[in-house]
């Protein structure tokens, strides 16, 4: 991977992903939605010996309709943790907050802006934060709150006057996020390869099996791959032909 987020591609290309980093931490609202969105960067990461940590806003105890929250929040938590192993990250923390009706404000950027003070990552991972998923796709609340907040909270990390009882807690200020990547967006400007990282990613998502059974009747192995690797060809097209996982970069 290459440093270089400015030139030398052609218009409409994505340039490669900034590679000058060790630590990341991707914070999303529910299990399974890195599984979506970007494993096989993760992946790829790894490989290379970069530390990356998970953040989830929720245990995702809303996700399945033939489930109570009681029974479907542990059990979702577990396979997330599968799927995170699954592609080299081990560690994995929830933060608590209610599947389904996650709120923006103040609260919640402090519960990321502590994880982002806990981990100290250069580069930070969210998933989509806009109304929709591009066109007339809607994306869920969840995922706008922790997105929007997430970026917001990449700054109030480092501001040592904002979350002032953070500092009493032992978490000092961290003004280290060089980046906030955003997958699943519909405008993106960077990408990574997939490929090296792709059985892996599809393993991850599969690790979700209780969700995809309860979500589709394809069969899951089939479903999960299919999924994964089309939306790697769709980036590639814009990235040299090659499988790639797409990011929205915003600089810091």
């Amino acid at each position: 991977m290459t440093s270089d987020t400015t030139g030398g591609c052609e218009p409409g290309a994505l340039r490669p992903m900034p590679g000058d980093w060790r630590r990341a931490l991707a914070v999303v609202a529910h299990p399974d939605d890195l599984e979506y969105g970007c494993s096989a960067a993760i992946a790829h990461w790894t490989d290379g010996g970069r530390e990356i940590a998970y953040v989830l806003a929720t245990r995702g105890e809303a996700g399945i309709d033939t489930l109570p929250p009681e029974r479907c929040g542990p059990l979702r938590e577990r396979e997330q943790r599968a799927g995170a192993a699954a592609v080299g990250v081990s560690t994995v923390e929830f933060l608590a907050h209610r599947d389904g009706v996650v709120e923006y404000g103040t609260a919640l950027r402090r519960d990321i802006a502590a994880a982002v003070r806990r981990h100290r990552p250069e580069l930070v991972i969210t998933l989509n934060h806009r109304d929709t998923w591009g066109g007339t796709a809607w994306n869920t609340p969840d995922h706008v709150a922790v997105g929007r907040a997430t970026l917001d909270a990449a700054a109030d990390a480092g501001n040592r006057w904002i979350f002032p009882e953070l500092a009493e807690q032992g978490l000092q200020p961290w003004d280290g996020v060089r980046w906030v990547a955003v997958a699943g967006t519909d405008t993106p400007t960077h990408a990574v390869e997939a490929a090296p990282g792709l059985e892996r990613a599809v393993r991850s998502l599969l690790a979700h099996r209780t969700y995809i059974e309860a979500l589709t009747d394809q069969d899951p192995q089939t479903y999960a791959r299919d999924f994964l690797t089309a939306a790697a060809e769709q980036a590639g097209r814009r990235f040299g032909g090659r499988p790639a996982v797409a990011f929205e970069l915003f600089s810091r």
